[in-house]
């Protein structure tokens, strides 16, 4: 009879885990809305980061030297911008946003660097020997980059138990590839107070 009472009792707790387990509930967001969650990196600091630091960017002399003395836009290839910071950082994500940002002004182009070029490379090959005569890509029109864009992303943590600020600094520069002169450096700083809980 105990057994069966047992039985019964541990049913009932089951039960109510799963229920509680299954309750939650998920909604769909604006992509424009800013969840915080902790005082980690997120979405909405890429996208801030990446729109304030081009803008800055494209305010500088080198940019309107260039208009002086070129046609075109200039041409700029990413290197490489390295997360030193605590977090986990999809620096992808942050690239993206910075190209996006800058082709949707129209007043930079980008090339593709390291693996992408050796891709396209390699299907341009593909094509000239399996595409109909006059359909594929032409050899030898790539365009090269003039400047080349790098940076990191740090980060400081200070915490006394019950708060934490977590502070996160963007450094970019921007290199002139023919004289290798820095024509612009930028930097942007954000600073998050979490309480305990969300830490």
């Amino acid at each position: 009879m105990k057994i069966a009472h047992y039985k019964l009792v541990l049913l009932a707790c089951l039960s109510t885990l799963l229920l509680a387990c299954s309750s939650g509930s998920v909604q769909r967001l604006g992509l424009e809305e800013e969840v915080a969650l902790s005082d980690k990196w997120n979405d909405t600091d890429s996208k801030l980061v990446a729109e304030e630091m081009m803008a800055d960017m494209l305010t500088f002399p080198w940019f309107r030297d260039f208009q002086f003395t070129q046609s075109g836009n200039p041409t700029v290839i990413i290197q490489t911008i390295r997360n030193k910071s605590h977090d986990h950082i999809p620096v992808d994500t942050f690239i993206n946003d910075i190209k996006r940002n800058l082709l949707r002004s129209g007043k930079v182009d980008f090339v593709v660097s390291g693996e992408e070029r050796e891709e396209v490379r390699a299907e341009r090959e593909d094509q000239e020997l399996n595409s109909a005569i006059g359909t594929n890509a032409e050899f030898g029109l790539e365009q090269g980059a003039g400047f080349a864009l790098s940076g990191s992303i740090n980060s400081i943590i200070d915490s006394n138990g019950d708060q934490r600020v977590s502070f996160y600094q963007v450094d970019l520069k921007l290199i002139n590839m023919s004289t290798n002169k820095e024509v612009w450096n930028g930097q942007k700083k954000i600073k998050k107070l979490a309480d305990k809980g969300f830490f």
